[in-house]
């Protein structure tokens, strides 16, 4: 086990427009704001057309689908970090009948708009906390 402990170091919230593809535009901004680690709180919006991977094996490195489709769907949830300038981030959608969703991948395009709450740390380091490998 590693703990890291910091601090809170400004909140950012990225409004995406409708037709912008929501992981490209995430890159996009934690670069632009020069965000080394931080937290994806959360998020609002909709989307024409979705795609994420989950793991399909508990074999590691696990198997993995990519499910993809289009459609109207809300945004229930994001969430994620930023591992030194990585975005990592999952994400749930839902319509009238479920939620679904997984780890976001390029080709989620918005439809009405898409607004996410990022916390942006400081004093600390958790570049390879997405590893499969054990830290210390």
């Amino acid at each position: 086990m590693r703990i890291e402990s910091g601090t809170i170091k400004r909140i950012h919230v990225i409004h995406l427009n409708p037709g912008d593809d929501i992981l490209p535009s995430l890159r996009a901004a934690v670069a632009k704001l020069d965000i080394r680690h931080g937290v994806i709180l959360g998020a609002i919006g909709s989307v024409t057309s979705y795609h994420f991977h989950v793991v399909s094996s508990p074999d590691l490195p696990p198997d993995e689908l990519y499910p993809k489709g289009e459609g109207a769907f809300d945004i229930a949830t994001m969430t994620g970090f930023i591992f030194d300038g990585r975005v990592h981030c999952h994400i749930i959608f839902s319509d009238d009948k479920i939620a679904f969703g997984g780890h976001l991948e390029e080709g989620c395009k918005v439809l009405t708009f898409n607004v996410v709450p990022i916390a942006e740390l400081e004093g600390l380091d958790i570049t390879n906390f997405d590893t499969m490998q054990p830290l210390n």
